[in-house]
């Protein structure tokens, strides 16, 4: 993992696209994709991959089943796309979580998606336990606004575009990313300008009919003990909430806990 970040923070200060490393490297984008993301390459792949950059690489040699099993060890991620799945599927709705997209250079994965057909509606969901690299996930959300939605709907049988486009961060709420939205605030707002109304639609079961909009919102995802308590609120009132978890390792116990109930 640490590998790949390497790699992708020295393409993108040298302004190359995937395909431009991946010629200068003689490896195939999806490759060079693979690697950013934290899959494993040979050795010859990575010296390719340094030379390319003009990086000194140095790394030890782990099994590939350890890397595995550390890439979908993630409980916490997988807690809040099986919450929001849970919310949102409804017998005429299509939900996709985990979904692959690619347009030209850019390729990723949605965490979630929701797709209403009848009024030509999506849904598009990032989930985040925290912000280790905030120009990372800034261009990474930037690119899904931008180019998921056309290939999401050709994929699905829409004709022509979304009517409706709702674009949600949803982070874990904990104080590690409260301290991140608080400390940068003008940042985040930057990137998600608009209030969640559009996400509490979905949420409630009524998508909205028209429109695009990207907001924020941060997500509790350990099952409340209470019927009144909130399981998400907006970036306008995570400036004021108490964080209802220290970090991931105690949203996890948490859950542990809830799962042993």
């Amino acid at each position: 993992m640490e590998l790949g970040q390497q790699v992708r923070d020295e393409r993108i200060r040298r302004r190359w696209t995937l395909a431009q490393l991946a010629k200068k490297a003689a490896m195939s984008p999806g490759t060079v994709h693979r690697v950013e993301s934290g899959g494993a390459s040979s050795v010859d792949g990575y010296a390719r991959l340094g030379v390319a950059l003009g990086l000194d690489m140095r790394f030890a040699l782990a099994s590939e089943r350890a890397q595995v099993a550390r890439r979908d060890a993630d409980a916490v991620h997988a807690a809040m796309g099986e919450m929001e799945a849970r919310q949102l599927r409804l017998p005429d709705r299509d939900v996709l979580l985990d979904e692959p997209y690619q347009h030209y250079q850019f390729a990723g994965r949605a965490d979630l998606l929701a797709v209403d057909r009848a009024s030509r509606a999506l849904l598009h969901i990032e989930n985040r336990t925290r912000f280790p690299d905030i120009q990372g996930f800034a261009g990474s959300f930037n690119a899904k606004r931008a180019y998921l939605a056309r290939e999401i709907a050709e994929r699905v049988g829409v004709a022509g575009r979304f009517a409706s486009e709702t674009h949600v961060v949803v982070a874990l709420w904990s104080a590690e990313v409260l301290h991140t939205l608080r400390l940068r605030e003008a940042t985040f707002r930057a990137i998600c300008p608009d209030p969640p109304d559009r996400f509490a639609a979905w949420w409630s079961g009524d998508p909205p009919l028209a429109g695009l909009s990207s907001s924020l919102v941060i997500l509790d995802p350990v099952p409340g003990r209470r019927a009144s308590r909130r399981t998400w609120v907006g970036l306008e009132l995570a400036q004021r909430v108490e964080p209802r978890h220290r970090g991931y390792t105690d949203a996890l116990a948490c859950l542990r806990q809830a799962d042993a109930a």
